[in-house]
């Protein structure tokens, strides 16, 4: 597996054993991660604090020209929250783990020229259908239902 999967994955059990959503992601630059992070709706009770978005806060503020040089790894496919701002900060690739759980803006991001590229990673399903079994309102609230 993909070292940079694999470190998001390592982000979203972080998430899950603090009680939250597991759904983690990196930011990649040349080869190095620069920003990691999890979904922290929960713990810091935020409305915005999806896997993405934390990866993309903890990268900090970064020079245009270097998000359109990265690539950024989640475990499940990305909302549209989430897609927006891949798209507002032109950062060219998108690797999901997997999308059978919640199928995000997949479509508008290849529309918009970003490479998507699905892994089909049955650590990352696992994981999310096992947090669905034991928390379905909490996965309601997160999606938007």
């Amino acid at each position: 597996m993909n070292e940079f999967l694999q470190a998001a994955i390592e982000e979203a059990r972080k998430g899950y054993a603090e009680g939250g959503i597991p759904i983690g992601s990196v930011l990649v630059h040349n080869e190095k991660i620069i920003g990691r992070g999890h979904n922290k709706r929960v713990q810091e009770g935020s409305v915005v604090l999806h896997g993405e978005m934390d990866a993309l806060e903890n990268a900090g503020r970064l020079p245009a020209a270097v998000y359109k040089e990265c690539t950024i790894y989640t475990t499940l496919s990305p909302c549209s929250m989430c897609s927006g701002t891949i798209l507002l900060y032109g950062i060219p690739k998108v690797v999901i783990g997997e999308n059978k759980t919640f199928m995000g803006e997949e479509e508008l991001l290849r529309s918009r020229g970003v490479e998507v590229e699905v892994a089909n990673n049955a650590e990352c399903y696992n994981l999310m259908q096992q947090f669905i079994e034991e928390k379905p309102s909490l996965w309601n609230e997160d999606i938007g239902v």
